[in-house]
Order: structure tokens, then sequence, then C-alpha cells
């Protein structure tokens, strides 16, 4: 009767979202032309540029992200994602104190594990730390499921926020990224955050 319900409210939150109007924006970033699509409700996707091969991430490199012409108006919640994509590339000390744009995929609107984990990841796994598959299944409540881990991982909607960059095999490897073909993004994300943690650290 349970498993009835869940696959019922998982049905009709597809549905809604289907529903959505949604409208597109691009912003050029550093590591690729980022788009995100979205509606009125919140942020449905997010997508990565994975041929893109970004110059190499240096102490000293500096950033800009341009904002490509929208055909139509952005929602909300689209606005509020391109600023905080802006501030992670260009000001990334700032993202803590902006806020999270809604998200509006069906996988946010249902109760399963693949839910709580990138629920879980966006909350608990902060800017400059890493969490190997097993560590966030255990922050998840289920310390065997680094495999549903995985599959969480490559059924994430909205990358970069929902830092599944972040999470890396328990050996030490950053192990795939957009199943494998973005696995140099993935190497720039976390030299990104690792040199900013580092100058945090020796300013203070």
């Amino acid at each position: 009767m349970v498993n009835m319900a869940a696959r019922l409210h998982q049905k009709v939150a597809k549905n809604n979202t289907e529903l959505c109007k949604q409208m597109t924006a691009i912003l050029q970033s550093p590591i690729g032309a980022i788009q995100v699509s979205g509606c009125d409700e919140g942020i449905h996707s997010i997508q990565l540029q994975e041929s893109f091969v970004p110059k190499d991430r240096t102490r000293v490199a500096s950033f800009s992200c341009e904002l490509c012409q929208c055909q139509e108006e952005m929602t909300a919640p689209v606005k509020h994602c391109m600023t905080w994509l802006r501030a992670y590339f260009c000001e990334p000390r700032t993202t803590g104190k902006l806020p999270l744009p809604a998200f509006h995929h069906p996988i946010f609107q249902q109760a399963t594990f693949t839910c709580k984990v990138l629920r879980t990841l966006l909350n608990d796994v902060e800017f400059g730390e890493m969490a190997s598959y097993k560590q966030l299944a255990t922050l998840a409540g289920n310390s065997k499921a680094a495999r549903a881990v995985g599959g969480a991982m490559r059924s994430n909607p909205v990358p970069i926020i929902v830092p599944c960059h972040r999470v890396i095999c328990s050996n030490g490897q950053i192990g795939n990224y957009m199943g494998g073909r973005g696995n140099h993004l993935k190497q720039w994300l976390l030299t990104h955050e690792k040199l900013l943690k580092e100058s945090r650290e020796t300013s203070w």
C-alpha cells in the first residue's frame, strides 16, 4: 500500500512538472556554456558542455561569466540560479550569502533515497570539501548504499549547485562525472574549490 502511494505521488509530481512552461538561459563560464532551464516554480535542469576543455585552473586565474541573450524574460528561479553560478566562478566567497534557487525537477518532489542523497549532499558537503560515495551513503542514512549513491549522482539534474563533483572514490580517485565524459570538468571544479579554500585558510 505504501509503495503504491509512493508511485502515485511520483506520477503526480512528474505530470505537474511536465505541464510547466519552461524557459532556458545560457551562461558562458570558465568551463563552457552552462544551460539552465526552469519555470516559475523552480529549476528543472542544469546542463554542462561536456566537450569543452577549460584552461587549467591556477591560483592567479581570474574569471568572467557572460549571460547569453535570452529569447524571453528569465523566471525568478532562473535569475537566482544565474546569479549563484556567476558568484561560484567569479566571487565564490559570496555564494554562502546567496539564496539557492528553488528546484522543480520531479526527482526533488519524490520521497526516494535518491532525493535524500541529493539533499544531504547539498546541505552537508560544503565548498572545498569532498566525500566518498560510502561516506555520503552513511550521511544519508544507509552506509551500505554506496552503489545507490553513485546512481543518485548520475541522476542529479542540477550539477554544481547540488555538488556531485565533490563525491569521489574511497581510494582518493575522483571517479566519473557525467558518465565519464566530464571527468576533466570535475577535476577543474575540485581544483577551483581547493585553491579557494587554501587561500581562505592562509588569509586568516
